[in-house]
């Protein structure tokens, strides 16, 4: 049940996220290894971003990939809040006063990120090139004309790409995964100590779940750019990438054509996306898991 209860959490949060992780997709790829200035510039902000999507792709385009994004989450975050939350049942995470040890929680939702990464890393690869494709007049990055995502999953499976990327999209839940959970299990340890938040449990999980944002959409950022470069590069006939040879190397040629900086492309459609995202994801998470204690203890009386 604690399966089921992550990936319905995610599931449910996904449909109100994906038209952010759309748009966060087209800024990372705006402007790919061109220094800036020697680049048509389709995307301002993420705001103008989603009136040109809209305007060019109609409303529909906001949610391209959403059914690939719907299977992606539920698998990866079965797996990833599964996991964590068996841990923490088991007390792995906290000290006898029932706060939470920092750097068990960082470990084990890391690693629990990585197992749900690596299984769902094959719908990662479909969303992305699902979520890039756009209008010509607006159209960004390698453009792979996939019909649907059972298209894609074709197209991708002839050419051998289906494990590109593999490696960057694990690591990316390493650093996304453990910076959220453990911030998220923290804050919620420090609002314990006002009447409020402990009477309010849904207000708690809001906060925990916005500081949990913050600290994921920093620390992953250049992850998520290179797994988006990565997965959404066009392959040859063998699926070697056109542009990059691996993760080492699209970072150099990211850095060295579009500086530091470029690292951090598409950071603000990132957070607008993963902030309401892991707000309903870990809000309803705790809702759920609230449900389930009580079932629990009624069937136990």
């Amino acid at each position: 049940m604690d399966f089921v209860i992550g990936g319905l959490a995610a599931s449910g949060a996904c449909i109100f996220s994906n038209p952010f992780d759309v748009l966060k997709t087209r800024m990372q790829l705006q402007g790919e290894l061109r220094a800036e200035g020697q680049h048509a510039i389709y995307y301002r902000n993420v705001f103008h971003a989603g009136w040109v999507v809209a305007k060019n792709e109609g409303l529909r385009g906001l949610q391209k990939g959403l059914t690939a994004a719907l299977f992606m989450h539920t698998i990866r975050n079965s797996l990833r809040l599964g996991i964590y939350q068996l841990m923490d049942k088991r007390g792995y995470f906290s000290d006898k006063y029932g706060k939470t040890i920092i750097y068990k929680s960082a470990v084990g939702s890391a690693f629990a990120g990585a197992v749900g990464a690596f299984f769902g890393s094959p719908l990662f690869l479909i969303k992305t090139q699902l979520q890039a494709q756009a209008a010509k007049q607006i159209a960004v990055g390698t453009q792979h004309g996939h019909s649907s995502a059972l298209d894609a999953l074709r197209s991708i499976y002839k050419t051998h790409g289906i494990r590109e990327g593999g490696n960057i999209i694990v690591l990316r839940a390493l650093a996304g995964s453990s910076a959220q959970l453990t911030s998220f299990a923290v804050t919620k340890d420090v609002l314990r100590d006002y009447e409020y938040f402990r009477n309010h449990r849904v207000a708690s999980s809001f906060v925990a779940s916005i500081v949990g944002g913050i600290f994921q959409t920093v620390l992953m950022n250049p992850f998520d750019l290179v797994s988006t470069r990565l997965y959404n590069q066009g392959v040859d006939a063998k699926g070697k990438g056109l542009l990059y040879t691996g993760i080492l190397d699209c970072f150099f040629k990211i850095y060295k054509t579009e500086g530091l900086l470029g690292c951090y492309k598409g950071i603000g459609a990132n957070y607008m996306r993963l902030a309401p995202h892991g707000a309903l994801c870990l809000v309803l998470w705790d809702i759920l898991r609230d449900l389930q204690l009580k079932y629990l203890t009624k069937e136990y009386h």
